[in-house]
């Protein structure tokens, strides 16, 4: 990854026990939602992720209050960030906060917050 100066990760819940297809779907909302934050706040690191390839990051959390703890910090940070909540049609409740996605941003400022997450 060191390659990558720009990366966006998205970080999901393990506790809703979510199908495989269920987390792709929430993973889109995530990943487009905080790509369009960044190409409306932060046009340059849009542009630069764009054009390295990107870099996408997936990482798990086990709860709620650790998602939104980490949406804290990206916004303290002043990274784009988006948190998703599910419409509830399919798996999950209505309003079910399921992952966070943050960036594209500088590699070295997601890693701040993200950086020692396991891989989901």
């Amino acid at each position: 990854m060191s390659e990558f100066r720009y990366k966006q990760v998205i970080v999901f819940r393990t506790d809703l026990k979510m199908s495989k297809g269920k987390i792709a779907a929430q993973a889109g909302h995530a990943a487009v939602s905080a790509a369009e934050e960044a190409r409306r706040h932060h046009k340059d690191w849009f542009d630069a992720w764009l054009d390295e390839g990107q870099c996408k990051v997936v990482v798990k959390v086990k709860s709620v209050e650790e998602l939104l703890e980490l949406e804290k910090k990206a916004k303290n940070l002043g990274l784009p960030h988006a948190l998703i909540a599910d419409r509830g049609l399919t798996e999950i409740p209505p309003g079910t906060i399921t992952c966070l996605g943050i960036g594209p941003a500088p590699a070295e400022k997601v890693d701040e917050i993200t950086g020692k997450l396991p891989l989901l």
